[in-house]
């Protein structure tokens, strides 16, 4: 295995970070395709439940081809630990419900995933738990919303689908004021963009179903534990056991053995290889998905059929100087545009023939979609307006094919409107 006490370039690390040799010198993660593992005495499976002895137990817990996804995501991000789950939804509900009990406060963007406000919104809402949603980029509302019953606070590194970009390391300067953890959903932007620890995230959370597997091929989540909050507070008095036996480790030890454990939100293994294979091409990936994105958001601006386009690349995009702050020159592969109306928009959905019109984001291929009408079709006005989401917006995930051939086909299909 590379020894990563050395300094080695982001793409070396995605390559060769965390990946041992596998069987009779494999260099491919092998699959472990086993529900549960033998050991050869009473006593020493006993030791690995009382955690006097690592070892492998059952898939539900952890499994040898998960384990090394999980090492290689936790070194990307630069944090200590990661758990990989089943999906994106698992990581951030099993995260969060780690975190919160009854009575607590989430403090989070109002621009989120629509799963996500759904789970803040109604789903925790029925076990006591308030989610206080605020303008992510209005750092004085931020500051104003933490509370003596906040115990987190949530973002997004670039809102899906509102494409607005929160200054993060200062929410994070006032996260740590309130005594509260910071937790990161970098899904759009990737540890290429930025990892966890330069953006002073505590916890980060990934749907890896998207840019990480890269192909639509597996659905999984990932949490990474960057070891940085201190759990031993008088806010937290249900992490004191696991700050006793672990310190550092709190976060993940209460995730591993209690919550992740308990909800059974595992990967399968097979998923866990497509997944770790992804990893090896992130970087090719994302070069062209912020490129071919970046090309895309400036054609769509000289359209006369585009009303508006919002990619935070653009110059003139209001998110432009803090998404470069912060991303240096490639601001994700995710853009959203407005024609007329929802008819317009669904006359141009069903006009493209190389863009597929499908609920995903991260594919090689380019994907559209008419959030309205879809992925927030339960969401009122109220709700949609705060994620930003009119009836005449479309969400693109711009692929990694040749940037002529879906300029070419979002022309012709914007030509017939």
């Amino acid at each position: 295995m590379v020894d990563i006490s050395r300094t080695y370039s982001f793409e070396t690390l995605l390559i060769h970070g965390g990946l041992e040799p596998g069987p009779a010198g494999a260099t491919t993660v092998p699959i472990v395709q086993s529900s549960s593992f033998a050991h050869a005495t009473a006593e020493e499976l006993e030791d690995i439940f009382r955690g006097r002895k690592i070892g492998q137990v059952y898939t539900r817990v952890g499994n040898p081809t998960t384990e090394s996804l999980e090492k290689r995501l936790a070194i990307l991000e630069g944090g200590q630990s990661a758990i990989a789950t089943a999906s994106g939804m698992a990581a951030i509900t099993t995260a969060v419900m780690a975190i919160v009990r009854t009575g607590d406060e989430i403090l989070s963007s109002s621009s989120l995933f629509g799963g996500t406000f759904s789970l803040f919104r109604d789903t925790l809402s029925s076990y006591g738990i308030t989610a206080r949603f605020v303008d992510p980029t209005d750092l004085a509302a931020v500051k104003e919303g933490i509370n003596d019953k906040t115990r987190l606070i949530f973002l997004e590194t670039i809102g899906n689908p509102k494409m607005d970009v929160p200054d993060i390391p200062a929410v994070a300067q006032l996260a740590r004021e309130g005594g509260v953890p910071l937790m990161v959903d970098a899904t759009v932007t990737t540890p290429y963009l930025a990892t966890g620890k330069a953006l002073g995230a505590d916890i980060v959370v990934h749907s890896t179903s998207k840019f990480i597997n890269g192909t639509g091929s597996a659905i999984g989540g990932a949490i990474v534990d960057m070891g940085r909050f201190n759990w031993q507070s008088p806010k937290f008095p249900h992490f004191e056991q696991f700050f006793k036996k672990y310190r550092g480790f709190a976060f993940t030890a209460r995730v591993r053995k209690l919550i992740h454990k308990d909800f059974g939100a595992c990967p399968a293994p097979m998923n866990s290889f497509l997944l770790s294979e992804g990893i090896e091409t992130l970087a090719l990936r994302m070069e062209r998905h912020c490129s071919n994105a970046l090309q895309l958001a400036r054609f769509l601006q000289g359209q006369p059929q585009v009303a508006w386009v919002n990619y935070p690349g653009l110059t003139d995009n209001a998110y432009h100087q803090v998404a470069k702050r912060l991303y240096g020159d490639k601001f994700g592969g995710v853009l959203t545009f407005g024609l007329a109306d929802k008819t317009a928009a669904f006359r141009f959905i069903n006009g493209v023939k190389l863009a597929r019109n499908l609920a995903n984001i991260g594919d090689a291929k380019t994907l559209v979609i008419h959030p309205a009408s879809t992925i927030c079709a339960d969401f009122g006005p109220e709700e949609k307006r705060l994620m930003g989401v009119g009836e005449e917006l479309i969400r693109v995930s711009t692929g990694i094919e040749n940037i002529n051939d879906i300029i070419e086909d979002f022309r012709l299909s914007l030509e017939q409107l």
